[in-house]
């Protein structure tokens, strides 16, 4: 996959391009079967694929009291969707300026003039451009003038449940409520946290459960506090079962600013610093409770690492 950041630049694209546009943020079931379509179209034309998104969730230009938290980050959704064997992404600057482009305007140089849009894939409920006024019927009218065609596909429901229509929102919702296997079933994988290890207080080597610690980020979603089922990955791709916390360690401190997360590796000893983790979360064991003493949490630890490695072997 080829990753365009000017939207000035354009491909060689001699048989133009079948494109779709979002944010396409998590690259969840819903967006993977919009690029599906995306790939079956051009395939019968003979055209690229291109997805177009954007380097911020634009929310966080036009409304950050209230802009989301992201199910990844940039470098994370631009990983997911090399998997699903598009051609080009592009990434968009979403600033000030761009927030004010209208809808119109976006789509002539944006979706025409860069990427020669012969097709252009979305939900049917897309909405861009300034103040969000643009929508599949706006693309249907450059399109008319410019010579591409639009389809809007209808939302996609959660083929197992209530019939929900799969979005980023609702995966932010089941994670809040720290549902992982609701999040999973709407992801089609299971939900992953990234980060560097970092040195923590050490204290759970000295109660007979190391961990390695993840920071949380102010702008990334992460799974309510809580003890999970989870599996570990390091960079040389090997993976351990994991008793996985997270949490403000109520038991030690009366007081934390952000959560943080505690992976104890189940059967692994070494030094795990500095190293770029995974952990993909399966299953919620319990919630995180204030122990009255070491002795109780160290005998609940050992709980949680049984009914951890139970989950994992199933």
């Amino acid at each position: 996959m080829e990753i365009i950041r000017d939207i000035a630049w354009s491909p060689s694209l001699e048989q133009g391009s079948v494109v779709t546009v979002g944010e396409y943020d998590g690259v969840h079931r819903g967006h993977r079967t919009v690029i599906a379509e995306m790939h079956r179209m051009a395939a019968e034309r003979g055209c690229a694929t291109a997805v177009v998104t954007f380097d911020r969730h634009p929310a966080t230009v036009v409304r950050p009291d209230s802009a989301p938290l992201l199910l990844c980050d940039l470098d994370t959704k631009l990983e997911l969707l090399a998997e699903t064997g598009v051609d080009y992404t592009l990434v968009v600057e979403f600033t000030p300026e761009q927030a004010q482009v209208r809808a119109e305007t976006f789509a002539r140089q944006v979706l025409v003039d860069s990427l020669q849009a012969k097709v252009i894939v979305v939900g049917a409920d897309f909405h861009f451009g300034k103040d969000r006024r643009g929508d599949v019927e706006t693309l249907k009218a450059v399109g008319d003038e410019c010579g591409y065609e639009v389809i809007g596909l209808p939302l996609v429901k959660q083929i197992t449940g209530e019939g929900e229509v799969i979005s980023s929102t609702s995966i932010r919702m089941a994670l809040d409520d720290g549902d992982v296997e609701k999040a999973h079933r709407l992801l089609g994988r299971p939900f992953e946290a990234r980060g560097i290890v970092t040195p923590g207080d050490r204290r759970g080597r000295t109660i007979g459960f190391p961990t390695a610690n993840l920071p949380t980020t102010p702008d990334l979603q992460v799974p309510s506090d809580g003890v999970y089922a989870a599996w570990y990955q390091r960079p040389d791709g090997t993976q351990y079962p994991a008793a996985v916390n997270i949490g403000k360690r109520p038991t030690f401190y009366d007081f934390a600013e952000r959560s943080l997360i505690e992976a104890h590796l189940i059967g692994f000893r070494g030094d795990l610093y500095g190293e770029q983790a995974k952990v993909r979360f399966v299953r919620r064991l319990r919630g995180e409770r204030r122990f009255e003493d070491v002795d109780q949490l160290v005998a609940q630890l050992g709980k949680d690492v049984v009914n951890a490695a139970q989950c994992l072997s199933e």
